[in-house]
């Protein structure tokens, strides 16, 4: 299998020019990619640019814990959704701004950018932090956030993807849950489930463009039913039959037994659809069950049961994610910066927000140690062994049917893969939203995935 990461000085130009048509890209489809909030030069003061989910909210409601731990140092917190994170984080870092001191990236970036020279190897502080202990975190997600054996960003949770289910509407439909299900099955289930007259969709499915919000989940779909990105030689293959029709299928599974607004509808909105009794199943990145199983803002907490990722022609489909913590080298306040993500991402964090918050609200899928906690055993008897084998198991290499020369589950690793991924899921929405047809969304894709395949092959 070739390097993913290209190392020729042609292949390095080539990777400038996908990093900034990925920017513009990102701007375009979050309208906001300007600077955050300066400030990432002052001595006392740490610029933090995060993605707005529930586990990081609670990150900002504590901070006044870390202020107590480290007297002097600021915490000033850039929080948004995540296509416009992306943008704001992309466009500073790619670009070597320096407004911010800690970013909020993923296993899609750290590699990547740890080999641009884009972020600060993290290895020695994890090594010469007491009790850190960086050998807890679980391997397939530690490896994802490493270059050379070093870990250049760390987690703040991390998954894989899963079904979750209503129980007491399966019960009431007469409907089993398979230990294993396949999509078809789902399918058939959402068609019975689905119950528009009293507001509850039989699916709910992310749709809003994005590279990391519709083609996350739809990507395991076309893994598991043959199809792929390219082939060994960089060929697209979008226009093949397997690659179509699991388009087809998730496209029309959406649209006829999904959520209302459905090509508006990232990961939040399926968050918010499912937890309030709206919607029999989600098929989603398993941290949600830190909103989901929370009673104080969850209705359905205690009524889900937990499937593996829907399968095909794979035995497995579940992705391999996480949001993690990188300091960007441009910071001035390296140390300082280390010393917030070192306490955000600690076991004693973990421990905190148990304490506070209950148990089921503390970031997941991170540490060994999270799941073999006794209270966490305790509030996390349905879903913990789930989670942890989807992220056991998942398998970047040999995600698809037939062999292809990238890594990657829910998305393609390779620089250009923002700004493709972005412009393909643009189209992938529009036929949710039934502006265009698939085959239109397929055709309009194939000519951008044909176009940077075609700078690989020249490089072969």
């Amino acid at each position: 299998m070739r390097d993913r990461i290209p190392r020729t000085g042609r292949a390095r130009r080539r990777v400038a020019a996908a990093t900034a048509a990925a920017v513009s890209g990102l701007v375009l489809l979050s309208g906001c990619a300007g600077a955050g909030a300066l400030g990432a030069g002052d001595s006392d003061r740490l610029v933090i640019a995060i993605v707005s989910n529930p586990q990081m909210q609670d990150a900002i409601a504590l901070q006044d814990r870390f202020a107590k731990e480290h007297p002097g140092i600021e915490l000033d917190f850039v929080s948004l959704p995540e296509n416009e994170a992306r943008a704001k984080i992309t466009t500073s870092v790619a670009t070597g701004g320096g407004e911010f001191d800690v970013v909020m990236i993923s296993n899609y970036e750290t590699a990547q950018w740890a080999e641009f020279g884009w972020l600060e190897n993290l290895q020695p502080h994890i090594d010469a932090t007491e009790g850190y202990d960086g050998e807890d975190f679980m391997p397939s997600i530690r490896d994802s956030l490493s270059y050379e054996d070093d870990m250049y960003s760390v987690p703040f949770y991390g998954e894989s993807s899963f079904l979750a289910y209503r129980e007491d509407l399966f019960e009431k439909a007469g409907l089993e849950m398979p230990e294993n299900p396949t999509w078809e099955e789902v399918a058939e289930f959402a068609a019975e489930l689905d119950d528009p007259d009293n507001g509850t969709a039989g699916i709910c499915l992310r749709g809003l463009p994005g590279w990391g919000e519709v083609l996350a989940p739809l990507n395991t779909v076309v893994n598991t039913s043959g199809g792929r990105w390219y082939d060994q030689e960089w060929n697209s293959r979008l226009s093949d039959p397997e690659f179509h029709d699991a388009v087809e299928f998730y496209v029309d599974l959406v649209r006829e037994h999904g959520q209302p607004g459905a090509a508006n509808s990232g990961f939040g909105d399926c968050l918010t659809h499912y937890s309030q009794g709206r919607a029999a199943m989600w098929y989603d990145a398993t941290a949600m069950v830190s909103t989901l199983e929370d009673p104080s803002s969850s209705e359905v907490a205690g009524k889900s049961g937990y499937a593996p990722a829907p399968v095909d022609q794979t035995d497995s489909s579940g992705w391999l994610y996480t949001w993690s913590l990188a300091i960007p080298t441009t910071s001035q306040n390296k140390d300082e910066a280390w010393d917030f993500v070192s306490w955000v991402t600690d076991p004693d964090y973990i421990e905190l927000v148990g304490e506070e918050y209950g148990w089921e609200r503390v970031p997941p899928g991170s540490r060994q140690s999270t799941f073999e906690h006794p209270e966490y055993q305790e509030v996390a008897g349905s879903y913990a062994d789930p989670m942890r084998a989807a992220i056991e198991t998942a398998a970047t290499d040999g995600a698809t049917v037939d062999p292809v020369p990238y890594t990657g589950i829910g998305f393609v690793a390779i620089p250009e893969f923002q700004d493709m991924g972005t412009r393909v899921s643009q189209q992938i929405s529009a036929a949710i939203a039934g502006q265009i047809t698939v085959e239109e969304a397929l055709e309009q894709s194939d000519e951008y995935v044909e176009a940077v395949g075609r700078t690989y092959r020249e490089e072969q």
